[in-house]
């Protein structure tokens, strides 16, 4: 999949960041992600909080709309970078129309991209259009962002076909002169394996584009072991291969929201977060992003 060009990347970069000042068994095939030796790189490395959060567009697992509650779960993961799913913007009624992209940065005083995989026409009596997808929030600056296209299958249409659709999210970030590429993702959440494995070579071929620390986040709807996932696991490592499982939020029983990382970044803890916000639970990585090559 080819990358959009500059002019392109600029245009979104401007239209959706947006500032205010205001954790074993290790699955078979799986890679795990390098942890930190006694003369390891920690000196020529530099810390990250990251964490991944399908927040059921601001619903609870009692399906209860309450955005504070929403932004009190993300606030108490102390994160640097987070990945968002399911992020509703002028939806509809579910979400009382709220912009919750930046409903959300304003209250925690980050940054944030949204990248919407609808975008359409605003609803009866509105004149925001209306849109729904992933986002990343970020308390560092983001210099680059992109919504990039991969296989989907509609949730919109009657008799939907796999084809390219917006909805896949990267930013760049700087942290302390290190630059790092974060993704958020969102994938098929059929029985059906085909269309996340179809998904799987999509993000492969635009994080091959990108060089240095990577991060990718988000909700598989699929754990880390599930065969279409298997080519993930080689360019990036699971970094929580010893973590709980993540859904539902209450007594769950899957492991399907992920944190992965390249080789040129270390794990040194991961970890679920029990809430009962959504009807995921987040994951949260501390990360040592190395120096070298910057």
């Amino acid at each position: 999949m080819k990358r959009r060009n500059r002019i392109a990347a600029c245009r979104t970069l401007a239209a959706g960041v947006l500032a205010f000042v205001a954790f074993s068994a290790t699955s078979p095939g799986v890679a795990t992600a390098r942890q930190p030796t006694a003369d390891g790189p920690a000196a020529r490395s530099v810390p990250l909080r990251v964490a991944t959060y399908n927040i059921h567009a601001g619903a609870g697992e009692d399906n209860v709309f309450d955005l504070d509650r929403t932004a009190d779960a993300v606030r108490a993961l102390h994160a640097d970078v987070i990945g968002l799913q399911e992020v509703d913007v002028h939806w509809d009624t579910r979400s009382n129309f709220t912009d919750e992209a930046r409903e959300l940065a304003e209250r925690l005083h980050m940054r944030v991209f949204f990248a919407p995989i609808y975008d359409l026409p605003p609803a009866p009596e509105h004149t925001e259009r209306r849109r729904y997808g992933v986002a990343i929030l970020s308390r560092h600056p983001i210099v680059r962002a992109e919504n990039h296209e991969i296989t989907r299958l509609s949730t919109q249409e009657t008799n939907p076909v796999p084809a390219p659709a917006p909805g896949f999210a990267e930013v760049t970030v700087r942290v302390r002169g290190t630059a790092v590429h974060i993704y958020s993702t969102h994938l098929d959440y059929r029985a059906d394996p085909a269309v996340r494995r179809i998904q799987v070579d999509d993000m492969l071929g635009i994080l091959a584009v990108d060089s240095g620390p990577k991060v990718l986040v988000g909700d598989f709807n699929a754990e880390p072991g599930a065969p279409e996932l298997a080519k993930l696991w080689g360019p990036l490592a699971d970094a929580a291969p010893q973590g709980g499982k993540t859904y539902p939020a209450v007594a769950p029983v899957k492991r399907i929201d992920v944190v992965a990382v390249s080789p040129e970044v270390t794990v040194t803890g991961a970890r679920e977060e029990e809430t009962a916000a959504s009807d995921h639970r987040p994951v949260v990585a501390d990360l040592l992003l190395h120096r070298r090559g910057f």
